[in-house]
């Protein structure tokens, strides 16, 4: 019995060692003076330690955040860790499409450049409510939102090229099951989350097919299995063990930022789009996510459930929605 115990203390302690020498880390030293950097969900977990080190490269740094007062509280930490007072806050709530364009046009008066585009905000454990919009909450935060954001956005982005769109996605994406034509209504709770993860990638690299030749570039992230609030929506007794587990073996939030800073700044990255990334390299992932026809269907269906039956006309006039 008492083998047994020290086997496992000597597994655990090599996992833990594995795993730290393991996680990427952005070896770039590039600094971001005179640029404009857009994170969603910045005022906590992967987002946050991610405006902190863009901050220290000199950025000006918008926080994307529905709470205002944790922002305010992110806003200060952000210039007292790093020196830098260019932070601002601008609200949004990505489970209202009224806030996602009330957000853009507030970018667009306040703004005259945008360098890089963080898509970090996501969540898990939200219900099988709908919101406003018609849409099931869970795929409006974690993919109908950014996506029309993004949109809204890309006019700035192409003004202020060389620039990046960084996608935080989820490997969960390998356990999906995704049907085009019933984006708004996964099959079942467990595929909500994975399906909207398989989506941001198909967002990501159809946008960076739509965007060759203008100097803009999108890519996705895994993060890594991460210690955050992201599981803050579930019951206590759900959340503590698996928070546990979380803590001891996998990554930290700063550890979490890694590959979401590496794909914003690494000049490894100048002028590559439509990959996937993780621990601050190329991953592999899913033939599926290459898949063409269904890229293009979920970015139509996606339009389709956004501004409705006016889609039609935008396809027949062309370009992006703006």
């Amino acid at each position: 019995m008492i083998a047994f115990g020290l086997i496992l203390i000597v597994l655990i302690v090599v996992v833990k060692i594995y795993n730290m020498v393991t996680k990427g880390r952005c070896t770039s030293k590039a600094k971001l003076n005179g640029k404009t950097v857009l994170i969603t969900g910045a005022n906590g977990g992967i987002g946050k330690e991610t405006a902190i080190d863009l901050a220290a490269r000199g950025a000006r740094v918008i926080l994307g955040c529905r709470n205002l007062k944790s922002a305010e509280d992110t806003k200060q930490e952000i210039i007292s860790k790093t020196g830098n007072t260019n932070i601002v806050i601008y609200p949004i709530d990505f489970e209202s499409l009224t806030s996602v364009r009330k957000f853009s046009k507030l970018i667009h008066e306040k703004e005259n450049r945008l360098d890089v585009l963080i898509n970090n905000a996501g969540a898990v454990g939200l219900g099988n409510k709908t919101t406003e919009d018609g849409l099931h909450i869970l795929m409006q935060v974690n993919h109908f939102g950014p996506f029309l954001l993004t949109n809204l956005l890309l006019d700035l982005l192409k003004k202020s090229a060389p620039s990046r769109i960084v996608t935080v996605s989820s490997l969960g994406h390998i356990f999906s099951s995704l049907d085009p034509d019933n984006l708004n209504k996964p099959r079942s709770d467990e595929l909500k989350y994975f399906n909207s993860k398989l989506c941001n990638i198909l967002m990501s690299n159809e946008l960076a097919r739509k965007l060759e030749g203008t100097n803009v570039t999108s890519n996705s992230l895994h993060p890594g299995v991460v210690h955050t609030e992201i599981m803050k929506h579930l019951p206590w007794y759900k959340r503590l063990p698996v928070s546990f587990i979380y803590w001891f073996f996998f990554k930290n939030a700063k550890e979490g930022a890694e590959t979401t800073i590496h794909c914003a700044v690494c000049e490894k990255v100048d002028g590559i789009s439509g990959k996937y990334f993780q621990d601050c390299k190329e991953y592999w992932t899913l033939p599926i996510t290459s898949n063409r026809e269904l890229s293009v269907k979920v970015w139509n269906k996606s339009m389709e459930l956004i501004i409705g039956g006016f889609w039609n006309l935008f396809k027949i006039i062309g370009g992006f929605y703006l």
